[in-house]
């Protein structure tokens, strides 16, 4: 059996072997006619090549941060970043940690706290704003561990490990306010950046009228940097970047991009990619396209509640999360309802998605008990 054979690990499974594939949206969307164009137009000089220039200048534009470092995943941005922030002793915290970022801070030594809001602790109760970071449990948290030991603050937005649920433009300048205060640099992981702004324009009033550029950089002004894989918002197969403008800093990830990753001006990263990703993060920001994309996820997930199936709730932007703990209430949390929830649409259907909860994220006490990860139970992921 294909299952078996994969040792029910849907990332062994052969996509050959698969009916329809929801495992992530990563590097998997359909590139358009100009990111294709632009790949033919792409420039392979190892350094100073025009097709950087262009990328560089887009991610100015959006974001407002000067320095610009490009590197092969939005992973590689994560181990520049931490291993040179991180480290033994030292906290980072975030409203939630997505699982590559939390390896990258563990393996420097460090520790990743996920600091997320009540509402979103409670995966099938609606509410506007679920990725939001609990800002009275940042302040308490800085007070008992001292601002010295954390050297980073990180907002994921959408918040894809607690559903793909948007953050407020308020919530992100409270949380720079209070970094602000205690001297600590705050980040935004920008994967979906667009999605994050579109929903501020739908769910906060006084934005309703204005563009996702506008939104999004408005967002990005209340940060220091930002890390991105350009696999999500902005359609490329491939690729990543580090901005912020921290000049010392800068130069410590350049030093490290080109011992990991490559020169400054390629980071791992072929001119056409550079062209691709580009072209894709000007794209995702129409608003006719992000309507039928959140909408698409809106109606699957309506359709679901319809039928009695405890979804995460309201829909997020780019995926529908099924609650397995709830849908298969009869499985104990200790025997992964999430992941026996994926190895039952594979069986049934050739379906393959993924479990993000307590296979992903759950950790385990001194006395081998699983402790789950809070908000998430244990929810399968399609």
């Amino acid at each position: 059996m294909i299952l078996e054979k994969a040792f029910y690990n849907p990332f062994l499974i052969h996509s050959t072997d698969v009916m329809i594939d929801l495992l992530t949206d990563s590097g998997t969307s359909a590139m358009s006619s100009n990111q294709w164009a632009g790949i033919m137009q792409g420039d392979e000089s190892y350094a100073g090549s025009p097709s950087f220039f262009r990328f560089e200048k887009t991610i100015q534009d959006i974001t407002g941060f000067p320095l610009v470092i490009p590197t092969h995943q939005g992973r590689a941005a994560e181990k520049i970043l931490f291993s040179i922030l991180g480290g033994k002793g030292k906290y980072i915290v975030s409203n939630t940690l997505f699982d590559t970022t939390r390896a990258n801070i563990e393996f420097s030594g460090a520790e990743g706290i996920d600091l997320i809001c009540e509402e979103g602790k409670h995966p099938t109760v609606p509410a506007p704003f679920k990725g939001n970071m609990d800002v009275e449990a940042l302040k308490t948290f800085i007070a008992q561990k001292g601002a010295a030991n954390i050297p980073i603050c990180i907002i994921t937005i959408t918040n894809n490990s607690g559903g793909g649920q948007p953050v407020s433009m308020q919530n992100i300048k409270d949380v720079k306010k209070i970094c602000t205060e205690n001297n600590i640099p705050l980040f935004i992981d920008a994967c979906r950046f667009a999605e994050n702004a579109y929903f501020i324009k739908l769910r906060e009033k006084e934005y309703a009228y204005r563009s996702v550029q506008e939104i999004a950089r408005e967002l990005f002004s209340y940060a220091d940097g930002c890390t991105m894989s350009a696999k999500k918002d902005a359609f490329a197969n491939i690729g990543g970047f580090l901005a912020m403008r921290n000049e010392e800093l800068a130069q410590q990830c350049r030093n490290l991009l080109i011992m990991t990753e490559g020169f400054p001006t390629y980071g791992g990263l072929a001119g056409r990619d550079l062209e691709a990703i580009a072209i894709g993060l000007h794209e995702v920001m129409d608003e006719h396209y992000l309507h039928y994309r959140i909408r698409s996820i809106e109606y699957l997930t309506n359709k679901l509640i319809a039928a009695g199936v405890p979804v995460m709730q309201p829909a997020g932007g780019h995926a529908v999360y099924l609650v397995a703990n709830e849908f298969l209430s009869h499985i104990p949390v200790e025997q992964y309802p999430g992941q026996a929830l994926v190895g039952a649409l594979y069986l049934h259907g050739g379906i393959r998605t993924v479990e993000i909860g307590s296979l992903m994220f759950g950790k385990y006490n001194d006395d081998g008990k699983l402790i789950p990860p809070i908000g998430t139970g244990s929810p399968g992921h399609s």
